[in-house]
């Protein structure tokens, strides 16, 4: 799938800020898991319990007696004794689905106000629950990811990792060649420094000017507050890229693609 290649930026080396890869494992698989994740699942006790199962010999896996460790597909036949485990454990699997977030959404489930919720749109899951990467603001547009997998959630999220983010941006007015270099070697917040690893000029029409930034980090209206804290309000906010997801052009607002296992396999290479 083309959207899931990382994006190249094309800028001046002036507004650029040499970064280092970080590429910690993952853990996430997508047509196995773990045995003594799978008996857990199923409410026959916790892993630990199913790991002391195994190693006492009482699991089978097609016929042959299980190791703790080992992992089991949809195709598997597991049994705790003559007691066949049966699971549409496909359902259990790493998923990935991108949304477009429209404007007037909020990132949350519960909500006094009652206002619209992104996991409103999102299909049905039995088994599992959608984990939100990332958030964003109720008027900010653009790429939602969300996945079953809190491994996979927490290597696209955890600040140590320094994920991308990539927005479009449009402000009133033009930046000035001081203002970009402030905004791209620190601009001073309440919760702490921030700036852009790559910034670029956009184009525009009349007074309205689009740009191109990235951040490293995912605190609470950054993008808005950086624009702020240097005299500027942002009238238009829209994330094309989260890492080395981009935001595929059809996917309309309001819709979701969600990734097959050729998709999730090339993502997890690409932050392996």
């Amino acid at each position: 799938m083309k959207s899931i290649k990382p994006a190249k930026n094309k800028s001046s080396d002036s507004h650029r800020k040499n970064h280092s890869t970080h590429t910690p494992e993952t853990s996430a698989t997508t047509d196995t898991m773990k045995l003594q994740k799978f008996l857990a699942q199923k409410g026959l006790g916790s892993r630990r319990e199913m790991e002391a199962l195994i190693a006492a010999g009482e699991v089978s896996v097609n016929g042959e007696t299980a190791a703790v460790g080992d992992r089991v597909g949809i195709d598997d036949v597991v049994r705790i004794g003559k007691r066949v485990i049966r699971s549409n454990i496909k359902e259990s699997m790493l998923k990935v689905l991108l949304y477009h977030k429209p404007e007037g959404e909020i990132v949350s489930r519960h909500d006094p106000q009652d206002r619209p919720s992104v996991f409103d749109k999102l299909p049905h899951l039995r088994s599992s629950k959608w984990i939100a990467i990332g958030r964003l603001d109720i008027n900010t547009s653009g790429l939602l990811v969300f996945t079953t997998d809190g491994a996979l959630a927490n290597r696209l999220m955890h600040p140590r990792f320094e994920v991308e983010r990539e927005y479009a941006v449009r402000i009133l007015g033009k930046l000035t060649a001081e203002q970009m270099t402030q905004l791209t070697t620190g601009v001073e917040l309440e919760d702490g420094m921030a700036a852009f690893s790559y910034l670029a000029e956009q184009g525009g029409e009349g007074v309205n000017q689009w740009y191109r930034v990235i951040l490293k980090e995912g605190k609470n209206r950054e993008v808005r507050r950086m624009f702020e804290a240097i005299g500027l309000t942002v009238s238009r906010l829209m994330r094309v890229r989260f890492g080395p997801i981009n935001l595929p052009p059809r996917i309309k607002r309001g819709q979701w693609l969600e990734l097959d296992e050729k998709e999730i396999r090339r993502l997890l290479s690409l932050l392996t």
